[in-house]
């Protein structure tokens, strides 16, 4: 009987800890979706970082693949307020400039494969 209570009184905590964690996004104005988009798309930006020091060696299809990705993660960073994942600033500026790096080369070679 005692074990029973116990038990009855952890799922309660556990209840109550995780309303009081979606009050808590409320209050900040963030919706639950978008904050569980947030925690998979840091997870992916660590991926991300890896291959974007590696961005000028990338095939064509891996290039294709990482812009994808990469804008999936902005998409998920922007719906959430900037002081949150300030501690992410550095993977997501040097992810940002390696996308911004292959959309650039991308395009080049485009244009001077249609000027031909």
């Amino acid at each position: 009987m005692e074990l029973a209570i116990i038990i009855y009184i952890l799922i309660l905590i556990i209840f109550g800890l995780v309303a009081f964690s979606i009050l808590q996004l409320k209050l900040a104005g963030i919706k639950v979706k978008d904050f569980w988009s947030f925690i998979q798309a840091n997870q992916m930006l660590d991926k991300l970082y890896i291959f974007s020091n590696r961005c000028q060696q990338m095939s064509p299809q891996e290039q294709i693949i990482f812009l994808s990705e990469a804008e999936k993660v902005f998409d998920a960073f922007d719906k959430i307020p900037d002081m949150i994942w300030e501690e992410e600033y550095r993977k997501y500026s040097q992810v940002l400039e390696a996308y911004k790096n292959i959309r650039v080369s991308r395009w080049s070679e485009h244009n001077t494969s249609n000027n031909k």
